[in-house]
């Protein structure tokens, strides 16, 4: 039995939202057991709706609820009966508790993942890890996005080696094509972190590195995996997501400027609804923080239900596949070899 904490709390369409995906995963996926945390009456009043194995949902009482607008160390140290604290809390304390699902506040769970977790043995720093869809239908993954603004070499090694696991146990990517985020696709192009970090990768034999990759050919589908550090990746995430919107936009004004397009509009509606769904993040789950000792899948804030069910399967497959275990192996491999 697979088991996860599901914070109930700090989404905008929480905690609705957060009951039905936990329902619709409780139902889908037979080996699994979640521990909901949040307002135990508010919780129970919208479950009386569903039908689903209550041996394998329960819920823990933890009223308060972390906010954006709340520093999140602060937070993390003074809101001790909030339902973020309480489930890391519980996780600390419960070792078959494998996984956490939040879609409340990013540097709260960040923070109270590092300081109360800590990283597995050997990862200098824990990186925040996205996906996003290609347009060769595949997936990206961006690591880092913004758990560090400024990386050192080893550090950038590491964000390939772990998110280079990640694919491979997560999403089934047997040799997950590895690029490196630069100003060029030359090697001898980027400052001398990115020249160093472009030879080091260059010498593993652990991953399929295939040099670097400009920010305009992350939806290409030419790698599975682009490492950065937290500054470029948050940059280079929210400005593709910007555009990608923009973009949909402009679409939608362009069908309803008058009869004829309109009449375009409807010949073409469901090619254009495939790409509105290609690009909708709550079919893909949500950042993973690799380097954790536990799980922990960040979920955008304004998910639905569909969100939160693929939030809770990207933490179930990866805990089934021992992701994290995968990863203390690699890098307790690295240790003896250096």
């Amino acid at each position: 039995m697979i088991k996860i904490a599901l914070d109930a709390l700090g989404g905008d369409n929480s905690p609705l939202v957060n009951i039905e995906g936990a329902v619709n995963a409780i139902n889908e996926i037979k080996d699994l057991e979640l521990l909901v945390f949040g307002d135990e009456k508010v919780i129970n009043e919208i479950l009386a709706n569903y039908s689903y194995d209550k041996t394998r949902l329960n819920i823990v009482h933890a009223p308060e609820e972390i906010t954006c607008n709340d520093k999140p160390t602060d937070a993390i140290r003074l809101k001790k009966e909030s339902s973020l604290v309480k489930a890391i809390d519980a996780m600390k304390q419960d070792e078959q508790i494998g996984a956490l699902v939040s879609i409340g506040s990013t540097g709260a769970v960040l923070s109270g993942a590092v300081l109360k977790l800590g990283r597995i043995s050997g990862v200098k720093r824990p990186a925040l890890c996205p996906i996003l869809p290609t347009l060769n239908g595949k997936l990206v993954a961006i690591c880092d996005s913004g758990a560090n603004a400024e990386c050192d070499e080893e550090q950038l090694v590491q964000f390939a080696i772990m998110s280079n696991l990640y694919m491979k146990k997560a999403y089934g990517i047997e040799n997950p094509k590895i690029a490196l985020l630069n100003i060029g696709t030359e090697e001898e192009k980027g400052d001398e972190l990115r020249k160093n970090v472009y030879k080091l990768l260059k010498e593993r034999t652990d991953i399929n590195f295939i040099g670097n990759m400009e920010a305009r050919e992350l939806l290409t589908g030419v790698a599975d995996v682009v490492v950065c550090d937290g500054f470029s990746g948050n940059i280079l995430l929210k400005s593709t997501e910007g555009a990608c919107l923009e973009l949909l936009g402009l679409v939608k004004k362009a069908f309803y400027k008058n009869t004829k397009t309109k009449i375009g509009a409807l010949l073409v509606k469901k090619e254009v609804k495939g790409i509105k769904n290609l690009m909708d993040y709550n079919n893909y789950g949500g950042a993973v923080l690799l380097g954790c000792k536990k799980t922990v899948v960040k979920g955008h804030g304004n998910s639905k239900a569909k969100a939160i069910y693929n939030c809770i399967k990207q933490a179930y497959d990866m805990e089934k596949n021992n992701l994290r275990s995968s990863i203390l192996e690699a890098f307790n491999q690295s240790l003896q070899n250096s």
